[in-house]
């Protein structure tokens, strides 16, 4: 699991090199598809993630606010602050809890952590999709989806 995550986070960074190049009202600009912009697309991503684990360790999410990381140096530190917790997690984490249920508040169904995992890499993965439509319609190049020649 952790080496999809770490695919996840190298693709995640080199997006943030990629649209280091747009102006603010760019990344700001609503798009069709994702969460309306590549800025809240990218917050949205880094977001759900560290909410899944949370709810896997069952601990509160205190879920951040937009407007409070509305720039993409914001957007990228906060996800350096969760990679410090997610990796933590994960680094524990080991095959034995794949089917450990979690029931998260507010629904009345029941999730393994697996699955919790693998929805949050998938979900990761199509939302950079939707990015790299995005990042062709601006002139920028794409950020390469292959796992291999990544050193995973």
């Amino acid at each position: 699991m952790l080496r999809l995550f770490r695919y996840n986070w190298m693709v995640r960074d080199e997006w943030f090199e990629v649209f280091g190049a747009i102006s603010e009202e760019e990344l700001l600009r609503e798009r069709t598809g994702g969460v309306g912009s590549i800025l809240k697309t990218l917050f949205h991503i880094v977001d759900v993630e560290c909410s899944w684990i949370r709810v896997i360790k069952g601990e509160p999410d205190p879920e951040p606010d937009f407007n409070d990381f509305a720039s993409l140096d914001k957007v990228r530190q906060l996800s350096a602050q969760y990679r410090i917790e997610v990796e933590d997690f994960l680094t524990h984490w080991t095959s034995e809890s794949d089917g450990e249920p979690v029931a998260p508040s507010g629904t009345e169904e029941t999730f393994t952590q697996g699955e919790i995992l693998r929805h949050v890499i998938a979900h990761e993965i199509h939302h950079v999709g939707q990015l790299s439509v995005w990042a062709k319609e601006l002139g920028l190049r794409a950020v390469t989806a292959n796992f291999i020649r990544r050193g995973l």
